[in-house]
C-alpha cells in the first residue's frame, strides 16, 4: 500500500469514532448533572479542564511535542476561556436547575448562533434563507421548550438556567469562531490542551468570586459525583474531544457536525433512563423543531462549502 493508503482509516474506525462523540458528548450533559449535585458548578469545571490539559500537554510533551510559544498560549487562552468558562461553565451552573436532557436541546441550537457569529464577524457571510428559516424554527423550538408563559408549577423551566444556557451558546460560537481566525501555529492536541488549561484557570477565578471554593466541603462530595468527575475528565475531556480532532482530519466537516443534532437525542434519552427525568409532549414537540433546524442548517452549510469548492 501507498502512504496515503496505510494512513486512511477503516471504515469500521470511522463509525466507531462517531459513535464514541455521538454517545460520549451526548452523555456529558448527564455527567454535569450528576457531578454539581454535590461538587461546585464552576470550581466542578475548573478542576475537570486543569487535570485534563495537564495530562494532554504532559502526554505530548512525552511524544517529543515542542513547548509552546508565549502566543500560542496567550491565543488559546482566550479561545479556552469563551468555549469552556462561557460556555461548559454556564452549563455547568445551569445544570442545578435544569434537567440534563432539557440542557442538550438548548444547547442543540448553537449552531445556528454559529451563523449569528460568522455574519456579525468582520467579512462574515449573509445567511441564506434557508438559514434564516432554520433560525426561526430552531428560536421557537426554544420558546416552545422553555414555556416562559407558564407558571413554574405548571412546566415552565428555570428561566435563569435558561437564559445560562443560551449566553453559554453565543460564547461557544464566539470561540469556535475565534479560534478559526487564530493563527497561532499550534497543532491541534497542543491547542486543546492549551484550552483545556486556560479555561481551567479563567474558571478557577469565576468560582473563587462565585463563592465555589469557600462552598466546597470535601467530606460531603458524594461517590457519585466525583465517579461523573471522573467520567467528565477521562471519556468528555480526553476521549471525547480527541475523537472529535481526529474526526474532523478523516471525514468532512458536515457529517462531524451531526453530533449537534444526535447529541440532544442521547442526552434526553439518558436523563430519562438514568435520573428519571420526565419526557413531556412539548419536550417531544419542542426537540423535534430543534432537530430541524439544526439539521437544515447543517445541510445548508455543507451545499454552501460545496458550492466554495466546486
Amino acid at each position: 500500500m501507498t502512504s496515503a493508503q496505510a494512513a486512511a482509516p477503516s471504515r469500521a474506525a470511522i463509525l466507531l469514532a462517531f459513535a464514541a462523540i455521538y454517545l460520549i458528548w451526548g452523555s456529558t450533559y448527564l455527567g454535569i448533572r450528576v457531578a454539581v449535585e454535590s461538587l461546585p458548578p464552576f470550581l466542578m469545571g475548573s478542576a475537570r479542564f486543569l487535570i485534563a490539559g495537564s495530562l494532554l500537554l504532559a502526554f505530548l510533551k512525552l511524544r517529543g511535542a515542542a513547548w509552546p510559544t508565549g502566543r500560542q498560549w496567550a491565543a488559546n487562552a482566550l479561545t479556552g476561556t469563551l468555549l469552556l468558562l462561557g460556555g461548559n461553565g454556564l452549563v455547568a451552573w445551569a445544570e442545578q436547575y435544569v434537567p440534563s436532557g432539557i440542557t442538550a436541546l438548548l444547547i442543540g441550537i448553537g449552531p445556528l448562533f454559529i451563523v449569528l457569529t460568522e455574519w456579525a464577524w468582520p467579512g462574515g457571510i449573509r445567511p441564506t434563507a434557508v438559514t434564516g428559516v432554520a433560525l426561526a424554527l430552531g428560536f421557537a423550538g426554544v420558546t416552545w421548550l422553555a414555556a416562559p408563559w407558564e407558571s413554574a408549577a405548571a412546566g415552565r423551566l428555570h428561566l435563569g438556567g435558561v437564559g445560562a444556557i443560551l449566553a453559554a451558546c453565543v460564547f461557544w460560537a464566539l470561540g469556535s469562531i475565534q479560534s478559526r481566525h487564530s493563527k497561532h501555529g499550534a497543532p491541534p492536541f497542543v491547542a486543546a490542551a492549551l484550552q483545556m488549561l486556560g479555561g481551567g484557570a479563567a474558571l478557577a477565578v469565576v468560582a473563587l468570586l462565585h463563592g465555589d471554593f469557600a462552598r466546597f466541603d470535601f467530606a460531603a462530595v458524594t461517590a457519585r459525583s466525583w465517579t461523573a468527575f471522573a467520567y467528565l475528565i477521562a471519556a468528555g475531556s480526553l476521549v471525547g474531544y480527541s475523537t472529535f480532532v481526529w474526526l474532523m482530519k478523516h471525514s468532512t466537516p458536515a457529517r462531524v457536525a451531526t453530533y449537534a443534532y444526535v447529541n440532544p437525542v442521547v442526552a434526553v434519552i439518558l436523563g430519562w433512563l438514568i435520573l428519571d427525568e420526565p419526557i413531556t409532549p412539548r419536550t417531544l414537540v419542542a426537540s423535534a423543531i430543534i432537530v430541524a433546524a439544526v439539521a437544515l442548517i447543517t445541510t445548508e452549510k455543507a451545499k454552501s462549502a460545496a458550492a466554495k469548492t466546486a
